[in-house]
């Protein structure tokens, strides 16, 4: 049965065919071809290149268009530009971006533009053609891509269109939490507590930062025992994919981004825990495999209800891990190389969030500080007559 009119269907050997109309000039008459794979996903960019391809020119008309000075190509429908787009992203992107950029062109971009070719792309069409009832996260994604998709149709078929005004969004940015002091000790209580592979793997978290992903795909190869440092070379999530059974497989890929590949130097404590743990399995939390995130998570917030917390996302950790660290005195720009981040100006914005209890103590020493300069009775005298 062909999907969404597509003419693509699931054939009975498990392979999924797509046919396209060709015309036959011998037979001078309409037929068909087909493409075939894999997955549906997979046929369905197959289908599209060989129809872009029927489109496309022949020798013979560049030929003629070159000798008569460059004739500019015909405008064409935005969403095959976009559907050529995409083929483009899966080939140089990572695979969770194209991810991504293909689901919020299927299920917000692709319908609603489907009869609208490239030219006709305006900020007041757009205005009408996007629901209004969707988040500003998720309009920011559908913005982001018409102006890429714009970008490389113009490129390519010199079409003039200019990009797309973004709207203004006034998202309120969500504060970051991190453990207090009180409640760090609570559950550092429970983890010492039956350590488990579990537990070692949250107590690594508080001590290094690292992300969910990162901790499920670190590998024995990535401890140095002897330098007492930790590499971060890849991570693992959970992403859509086309033709399984499920929506999504867990797959193993490049860190977030360049600056995500570190190296953390490790507390002879954190050594000595881990060679406690050391086993034959490749990962060091997933044994012959990358350890499931949400295994991990239901096990975090299993531990968190056991030490009498609050309920909290695994996220919290990394938070609290470079609040720790600010408060403790280390240097902004070390932090963000810790963490993993591009630059520092995401360190401070995202992360860094000193206490009360710090400010406060910030505030009793600038007071203490103008007090010595001043002289302790004169200064006393100061306060009397301001009183």
């Amino acid at each position: 049965m062909a999907r969404h009119g597509e003419n693509i269907r699931k054939r009975t050997d498990g392979r999924w065919e797509g046919r396209y109309p060709v015309y036959n000039t011998e037979k001078k008459k309409q037929v068909y071809r087909s493409v075939y794979g894999k997955t549906y996903e997979e046929v369905r960019e197959k289908l599209y290149t060989q129809k872009n391809m029927l489109k496309s020119p022949s020798k013979l008309t560049i030929l003629n268009e070159n000798r008569q000075s460059t004739k500019m190509q015909k405008d064409i429908l935005f969403t095959d530009a976009a559907r050529e787009w995409l083929i483009t992203v899966k080939g140089e992107k990572k695979r969770s971006t194209y991810v991504k950029y293909s689901l919020v062109f299927r299920n917000h971009i692709e319908n609603a533009f489907s009869d609208i070719m490239l030219s006709e792309i305006t900020d007041i069409l757009v205005s009408e053609k996007i629901s209004e009832h969707i988040s500003d996260n998720t309009l920011k994604s559908i913005y982001c891509i018409l102006n890429q998709v714009i970008k490389y149709a113009t490129q390519k078929y010199f079409i003039t269109v200019p990009c797309l005004d973004k709207p203004v969004f006034h998202m309120k940015k969500k504060p970051v939490n991190a453990l207090v002091q009180k409640d760090q000790k609570k559950l550092i209580l429970v983890l010492y507590k039956e350590m488990n592979l579990f537990k070692m793997a949250i107590l690594l978290c508080l001590f290094t930062g690292l992300r969910l992903g990162e901790l499920c795909a670190l590998k024995w190869i990535d401890i140095d025992f002897e330098n007492k440092t930790l590499s971060v070379n890849r991570t693992v999530q959970r992403l859509y994919a086309e033709g399984y059974k499920t929506k999504t497989i867990l797959m193993e890929t490049v860190p977030k981004s360049a600056y995500s590949c570190r190296e953390i130097p490790l507390s002879a404590t954190v050594i000595e825990l881990l060679f406690k743990f050391k086993s034959n399995g490749e990962y060091v939390f997933g044994g012959n495999k990358p350890l499931e995130p949400r295994k991990l998570q239901y096990h975090f917030k299993k531990i968190l209800r056991e030490a009498k917390l609050m309920d909290a996302n695994f996220h919290i950790l990394r938070h609290t891990f470079a609040t720790n660290c600010i408060e403790g005195g280390t240097d902004v720009k070390s932090l963000s190389e810790l963490l993993g981040h591009s630059n520092v100006q995401i360190t401070l914005n995202r992360y860094v969030h000193p206490t009360m209890d710090v400010k406060r103590q910030y505030m009793d020493r600038l007071s203490g500080f103008y007090g010595q300069i001043y002289g302790q009775t004169g200064y006393k005298k100061a306060l009397v007559i301001s009183i």
